[in-house]
């Protein structure tokens, strides 16, 4: 995936055939290229990016630790996000690329909604709260070793998304909580002519508990336009005994109407796993996480209050994107096994992020849950 970032900004020595393969190539073979491009990096010590401006606060967030020391010795590394108020992480002049953003944002995970807008645009193409934005949806930690996000110990958030934009890119998190939350982070980027064919990048949350019975979850809908489809994170929790994972993932494109162009075999076939991810020697979930796919989360009851299965998977479509012309709807079926050898329709608790580049404009995103319906329970 960096070596994707590091093609949106190597405009002048891949030509538009090239671009659509280029993603594959082993980054370390690119590295010694050098290209017009310029690096910049924004955090709590350099708020703008802009260069020679790092590390210059003499008062901050860790003034007390640094006051025998002084400026340039890490005085304000970190920023506090007070209840009901959104911060600013970053504003970008363009044209360039975002590459790589790290955070360790504290507090529930579920109540801080990062939000992304690009070229000036008022409706956010990035809406999604942060643990569900870095596959952790339950707000448990557990280590995701992926090509596009990585979870690091103790609680490190990694994307490795590429993010073009032409004009402007605003990055802003809300924090929902009562109580404030602190939050170090880092978004690096790069200031470099972007292709002409390069689309935006966008991620939508969804949430369904429970799913009413019979009826189909919606992963996304109401993308209108050209673009790619690149990855799905789900936060499923289980409310029926037995295996869950039966449903079909459908992909309607294109004037699809009743029936889809991509039709799944299964839930654990969707997320390139098989027989329920079961290790059949300890007769048990087993989980996985690879470059593009991951039942990255089991959270198994404990024998008191948590009670319910829960589970935390991702499927990146990096070398399969699904390519859509004019429109794009996916969902995803909860299906289970009656007594009987029947397929059994499932009222579970599910939440998704759909993850995808598209031509702007794009159609407003559906309102968030209340903070209520967003709550993990």
């Amino acid at each position: 995936m960096r070596t994707l970032a590091l093609c949106l900004v190597l405009a002048s020595a891949v030509s538009a055939q090239d671009a659509p393969f280029s993603g594959l190539a082993n980054s370390l073979q690119t590295l010694y290229r050098t290209a017009p491009a310029k690096t910049r990096s924004i955090s709590p010590e350099n708020l703008t990016g802009e260069p020679g401006k790092g590390a210059m606060a003499e008062k901050g967030s860790a003034s007390n630790a640094a006051a025998e020391l002084g400026q340039g010795w890490k005085v304000n590394p970190y920023t506090v996000v007070q209840p009901k108020t959104t911060l600013t992480l970053g504003e970008i002049d363009g044209p360039g690329a975002i590459q790589h953003i790290w955070m360790t944002p504290t507090g529930n995970w579920r109540f801080s909604i990062l939000r992304m807008y690009w070229d000036g645009e008022t409706n956010p193409s990035v809406e999604v709260p942060v643990g569900d934005f870095f596959g952790m949806g339950w707000g448990k930690y557990a280590p995701i070793n992926s090509l596009a996000i990585c979870v690091n110990p103790g609680s490190a958030f990694n994307s490795y998304w590429p993010m073009p934009f032409r004009r402007k890119a605003r990055l802003t998190l809300e924090n929902l909580a009562d109580q404030p939350m602190t939050v170090y982070y880092q978004i690096d980027y790069t200031l470099a002519a972007v292709p002409a064919d390069a689309a935006y990048f966008h991620a939508q949350f969804r949430r369904t508990n429970p799913l009413p019975f019979k009826e189909v979850y919606t992963i996304l809908d109401g993308v209108q336009g050209r673009g790619q489809y690149v990855g799905t994170y789900m936060a499923w929790g289980v409310h029926n005994n037995g295996w869950w994972g039966e449903g079909e993932i459908k992909f309607y494109m294109d004037g699809d109407k009743q029936f889809p162009t991509i039709a799944g075999t299964g839930t654990e076939d969707y997320f390139c796993g098989s027989y329920n991810f079961e290790n059949k020697e300890k007769h048990q979930y087993e989980p996985f996480t690879t470059p593009y796919t991951g039942l990255a989360q089991v959270i198994r009851p404990d024998g008191l209050y948590q009670s319910q299965q829960r589970f935390g998977l991702y499927r990146w479509h990096i070398t399969d994107p699904v390519r859509f012309e004019k429109d794009l709807r996916v969902t995803i079926q909860a299906l289970g096994w009656k007594y009987n050898g029947k397929y059994l329709p499932l009222t579970d608790d599910i939440a998704s992020t759909a993850v995808w580049y598209q031509v702007e404009p794009h159609n407003p995103f559906p309102a968030l849950p209340s903070r209520d319906n967003l709550a993990v329970h």
